[in-house]
């Protein structure tokens, strides 16, 4: 184990922020896990898990061990005509890992394709895109969890999967995950319900092609973070009453929305925000990409209050014109390593 003190963090976020921390650490292994969580103990130091930084808004100094989580390693736990489970490292790089369980005839998680970030932070924000959850397909959760110093795994229905959500993001601080179990189909069950991928697919109906449309839709409509430092899609898709739909449905009938469970509506975020006027515009350094306006990108050397100032002005436009609050996606990180609420 390696501690580095007065670490640079701009490389390992996607929004590409500025970013000191006073203490970090690459855990490759568990017993590089536990001596770093053995040493922020003994220095009284909060952790910050880092993962892909594909989701994070970072302050620019950060008094914390920052534990960069790079556990590699796949292997075949169990295998029969109808499935196979796998166990994942939480350090593999997620979209390389949706590539090679389609290599192997494994599937389910094509429409995940090109999300970026590490396979760890998958279960944490519940990813998903084009009609497919990751959590349809976690088995279990391996973790390290702080409260009972212990390594467990938590099986899936224990993980509290919904939209966007799980109990890592409930309770944050207790659970370091190390890897993720999967369940995969050896028949392909291809899931096309979304307008432009169902057209995309043509004829083709193989999970192959499922895939490379997948990467070919997002490629289209979302910015290289090579080239445009971005944090993915900015904006939850607001999940509203069927009340508060129906006056909207009224005033814009061509709202782009989603029937839910328990009598509630997914609408488009990213329509929203086209619809004030957001897409493609910029306020200082940050602005919404122009061919997909819920991506928030720092076009140059912007600051976590940069980014700050240009969602909570989305935000505020948004509420004036249709009454929905947006909620942003990346999770917000204090001075001192620890997660706060959003505000504005």
């Amino acid at each position: 184990m390696n501690i580095q003190s007065q670490i640079q963090l701009k490389p390992f976020n996607t929004l590409s922020l500025n970013s000191i921390a006073s203490h970090y650490v690459q855990i490759n292994e568990m017993t590089d896990l536990e001596q770093a969580l053995a040493y922020a103990k003994e220095q009284q130091l909060n952790i910050l898990v880092l993962s892909g930084g594909s989701n994070m808004l970072l302050p620019e100094h950060i008094h914390a061990l920052v534990i960069h989580i790079n556990i590699q390693g796949i292997d075949v736990l169990a295998d029969d005509q109808d499935s196979q489970t796998i166990r994942v490292g939480a350090g593999q790089n997620w979209h390389d890992f949706v590539l090679w369980t389609t290599t192997q005839k494994i599937y389910g998680l094509q429409n995940l394709a090109l999300i970026p970030g590490l396979v760890g932070a998958a279960p944490v924000q519940n990813i998903g895109a084009y009609g497919v959850e990751v959590g349809d397909f976690i088995q279990s959760v391996e973790v390290y969890d702080r409260l009972l110093n212990q390594t467990t795994s938590l099986l899936a229905q224990d993980c509290d999967f919904a939209y966007r959500h799980s109990i890592f993001k409930d309770d944050p601080n207790r659970y370091i995950i190390t890897h993720v179990v999967f369940k995969l189909l050896k028949k392909p069950n291809l899931k096309m319900d979304y307008g432009d991928l169902k057209i995309a697919m043509k004829d083709d109906l193989t999970p192959e092609n499922l895939q490379q449309q997948v990467i070919h839709i997002r490629q289209s409509k979302l910015p290289d973070p090579k080239d445009y430092p971005n944090a993915g899609s900015f904006f939850k898709n607001p999940i509203i009453t069927q009340q508060e739909f129906l006056p909207l449905l009224e005033k814009f009938p061509n709202i782009p929305h989603y029937p839910q469970k328990n009598d509630q509506v997914k609408v488009a975020a990213g329509w929203l925000i086209d619809q004030t006027g957001w897409k493609g515009k910029q306020l200082g350094q940050v602005g919404m990409f122009a061919q997909q306006a819920l991506v928030l990108v720092n076009y140059a050397n912007a600051s976590l209050t940069d980014v700050q100032e240009t969602y909570w002005a989305v935000q505020h436009d948004v509420l004036q014109k249709f009454t929905v609050r947006l909620e942003p996606e990346p999770v917000m990180f204090n001075d001192q390593g620890l997660i706060q609420p959003h505000v504005g």
